[in-house]
């Protein structure tokens, strides 16, 4: 271990991305794909050559030894071993050029889902990689949250009173753990590795007995814990598994609605339990209000076209905004098979604007989701209300402190500050997209899906779906840079030009 903790960050990812490549190696053996078998293989065993002599080269010297460069080494993971994920991808897919390919894998990594192939195109190994990519990208921000970001108070607890382990020692937590960023990195991942691995062997082992396939299950598991929609059929309307597998997902989408869910490593002050999350409960109203708001729109309208007393065809419309609605939520993008239902029902289109603002709203605080995050929309909501009340008791006195006890008192105009820089980085995304002549509202839906990490907006929020693939290189050079923008925030990116990440 202690060797592994001399070599620094970035070679460790580079080291796990090549041993990843060896299972879509295996599957297309497996099916005598060989080509695809080769480009794998050779792939993997070449990253591993080259990792492993660098590695060699700088194992004796001490790195990793401040979160910030931690940080560094986290923004220049998204940016740089895309490319070298991407080559295997290339060699496999043999019809597409290699910024396609980079573009896919950024895509896949970042868990936004935006795919550039169909899928009949790619085979199962280039679909495994696919998923597998988003898989290990989902996990990485797990385990960033804790390791990384919450040191520094970042990614959403820069908002926060307590959920800052790396600057004031936790509880039972060793000195040498909070002094040594290594020492925390490792523990983090020996602590939440096997509940991530867990819970995608749950959802696997129980899409699969809901009547999926074994492969699909897989894809659709490993993109359901990572938010990203990875699907080798094409979301869930290829799928087999029916209600019983939507309804599997939707449990572990609630996963990505809080940390508390699977993990209390950045929350240790939080002891009054889930239900008492703030993030958890806006996300459950969130998921309530939208489907049932939805559902009378087109029970009302249902009376023109006379489907109003169509009991079975209204519960399922129902299920179908409310898996929806919680998939956007978290920045996932499946699309429930009954969402059609929904509008069909009443012969009403759902307005794409509302998956757009669900996933600019987002999921919880250090999971895999993206957007500007529930906790943040908390808290400012919470603020809000008390500027309401001081306008009309202006002598009152605040009621005791939710504000208080969860956030600083500077806690709402920094979740201000950062929700006006995500909507200046959007508003330049946009300029940036329509300078290469896209149009307003492509441009927009384009901005904020790189933005929220949910690529299934480009084909349900307008009108006719964005297809990327017709696009120069210049457009899909900024949507990596969006996606990768919207991973890591930009608030986290201007941090690593502070002077004294630079400093010896």
């Amino acid at each position: 271990m202690a060797r592994l903790l001399s070599i620094p960050l970035m070679l460790l990812l580079a080291g796990a991305g090549a041993l990843a490549m060896l299972a879509p190696a295996v599957l297309a053996l497996a099916q005598e794909d060989f080509h695809d078998a080769r480009a794998f293989f050779y792939a993997s065993l070449l990253s591993g050559i080259c990792i492993t002599l660098v590695a060699l080269a700088l194992a004796g010297g001490n790195h990793n030894r401040r979160a910030l460069r931690q940080l560094l080494a986290l923004l220049l993971a998204f940016i740089v071993l895309p490319a070298m994920l991407a080559v295997p991808f290339h060699q496999a897919v043999r019809t597409t050029s290699f910024l396609n390919a980079y573009l896919e894998m950024v895509s896949a990594m970042t868990t936004t889902g935006l795919t550039l192939f169909a899928p009949e195109r790619l085979s199962d190994a280039e679909h495994l990689w696919r998923a597998e990519v988003g898989w290990l990208g989902g996990l990485l921000m797990w385990i960033a949250a804790a390791a990384i970001l919450a040191p520094l108070t970042l990614g959403g607890f820069e908002v926060t009173a307590v959920s800052e382990p790396g600057q004031s020692a936790a509880p039972g937590a060793a000195h040498r753990d909070q002094a040594d960023p290594r020492l925390r990195l490792a523990r983090v991942v020996h602590a939440l590795v096997p509940v991530y691995a867990g819970l995608t062997l749950a959802l696997w082992l129980g899409l699969m007995a809901a009547g999926e396939t074994p492969f699909v299950a897989l894809c659709h598991a490993m993109s359901t814990l990572a938010t990203s929609a990875i699907s080798p059929v094409g979301g869930l309307e290829g799928s087999q598994a029916g209600h019983a597998g939507e309804a599997l997902i939707f449990l572990f989408l609630l996963f990505s609605l809080s940390r508390l869910t699977f993990s209390n490593d950045t929350s240790a002050a939080r002891r009054q339990g889930l239900w008492y999350d703030p993030e958890f409960r806006m996300g459950i109203l969130i998921t309530g209000a939208v489907p049932l708001m939805l559902f009378l729109r087109h029970w009302l309208a249902s009376f023109d076209v006379g489907t109003e007393e169509n009991m079975a065809q209204a519960l399922r419309a129902f299920w179908g905004a409310a898996f929806t609605t919680l998939s956007f939520l978290t920045t996932t993008g499946f699309e429930s098979t009954d969402w059609a239902r929904t509008q069909g029902w009443s012969g009403l289109n759902t307005p794409g604007l509302i998956l757009m603002a669900l996933a600019l709203v987002g999921g919880g605080v250090a999971t895999t989701a993206g957007g500007v995050k529930l906790l943040r929309v908390f808290i400012l909501v919470l603020n809000g209300r008390r500027e309401l009340e001081r306008l009309i008791h202006p002598s009152s006195v605040g009621r005791s402190g939710l504000l208080s006890r969860r956030t600083r008192r500077e806690g709402a105009f920094i979740a201000w500050v950062f929700f006006m820089i995500f909507a200046l980085t959007l508003a330049v995304m946009v300029l940036a997209f329509a300078a290469f002549g896209i149009r307003f509202e492509g441009a927009f839906v384009l901005a904020l899906a790189g933005l929220t990490n949910t690529g299934p907006i480009v084909s349900l929020a307008t009108e006719m779906p964005i297809v990327i693939a017709q696009y120069g290189d210049g457009v899909k050079a900024v949507l990596a840079a969006a996606m990768i923008l919207g991973r890591l925030e930009v608030l986290a990116i201007i941090v690593t030009l502070t002077p004294d990440l630079w400093r010896d």
